[in-house]
């Protein structure tokens, strides 16, 4: 069945994705990007995340010296947007109105550090902000959902090499919590136990699939991954929030990120681009016994470091496609060494 086309079943969203490994062998002669090698600062006068520069409208970024957190300057959503109508005679014209609040975490004073750069510690730190900050908004009155998320490189749209990530909050929960809180729910009311729980003790029988494990959490390939080098990173116990999580499981969360940005690093020896984002349980006030804390990775590169998975055509217009199967992914990215290329003793 590897071998031929096939789809595979996503039980977290409750959709399709069309599977054709054989498509893997076929030449190549679209797009290739020809990079160019990446010599960031430390620190860059010219940009408006580092400590002590210009933001807009005037605003000064403090001398901070670990993560540092502010409100977004073009924010997609606003805690008090201004009233307008959006009434309609129609029930084909529907708007509601939507309220929140983007805040930026930038990861640390350096510019030229990413995640998998940084150490332990300093990653525990930023997963800490995501925390604190997601567990202040989620406790405002008009907030129903926090979403923190990472788009790294220029690949991924960032539009600013700073290592920072983004956290919006919403009123409402997004079209992808709504599938998964749709699927969790109907499996814990059918089975009395969370579906991620399940699911991660299946793939750890198998092990074709596991990245890697430790006592808290485990990083896999999922078995219905979309995109080509795609990871999901999911806790042991259900945990409805990054509030949830102990101290020890902090730990093991930042060493399960540091290993798997590492081995994305490594693969193709760059920056490696992606989006990443955890998913928590809806914050409307109510227990969620069906939620497992999970974060997703959305890598697009496929063949190289200048070639990417397009989703176009029949993505955009039918149902998700791939053609490495997602065991063949986790297998490279397990051959890939866990120690970051640019700390790799020079060898010549």
């Amino acid at each position: 069945m590897l071998n031929n086309p096939h789809r595979r079943f996503n039980a977290l969203t409750g959709e399709w994705v069309l599977v054709s490994p054989h498509r893997a062998k076929r030449p190549w002669l679209g797009q290739v990007e020809k990079l160019a090698p990446e010599t960031l600062p430390a620190y860059d006068p010219t940009c408006y995340l580092c400590p002590r520069n210009e933001r807009a409208g005037g605003v000064h970024n403090p001398d901070y010296t670990g993560t540092y957190v502010f409100e977004n300057d073009f924010a997609a959503l606003l805690p008090h947007p201004e009233k307008e109508g959006t009434g309609s005679d129609s029930p084909l014209l529907v708007s509601v109105p939507e309220q929140g609040q983007c805040l930026v975490v930038c990861f640390s004073p350096r510019h030229d550090l990413t995640l998998p750069e940084l150490d332990l510690p300093a990653i525990e730190n930023v997963l800490t902000t995501w925390t604190r900050a997601s567990n202040d908004l989620a406790e405002k009155d008009f907030i129903q959902y926090v979403q923190v998320f990472e788009n790294k490189g220029a690949m991924m749209g960032c539009s600013n090499p700073h290592p920072h990530s983004q956290i919006w909050a919403q009123s409402q929960p997004p079209n992808e919590i709504i599938k998964e809180l749709a699927t969790q729910t109907a499996y814990f009311n059918q089975h009395n136990r969370p579906l991620l729980l399940d699911y991660i003790l299946e793939e750890q029988k198998r092990k074709v699939r596991v990245l890697f494990s430790n006592d808290h959490f485990t990083a896999v390939v999922p078995f219905w991954a979309v995109w080509p080098f795609e990871v999901l990173v999911s806790a042991h116990r259900p945990t409805q929030s990054l509030n949830d999580l102990s101290a020890s499981e902090v730990s093991a969360l930042a060493e399960v990120f540091k290993l798997v940005t590492t081995l994305y690093d490594n693969l193709f020896e760059i920056s490696f681009p992606y989006s990443m984002g955890f998913h928590q349980a809806p914050a409307d006030g109510t227990a969620h016994p069906e939620w497992v804390l999970h974060a997703h990775f959305y890598p697009p590169l496929l063949r190289s470091a200048t070639v990417k998975k397009f989703m176009v055509g029949f993505e955009m217009l039918a149902m998700p496609q791939r053609d490495i199967t997602p065991e063949i992914a986790a297998e490279r990215l397990r051959q890939t060494a866990n120690v970051h290329y640019k700390t790799r003793p020079n060898l010549s």
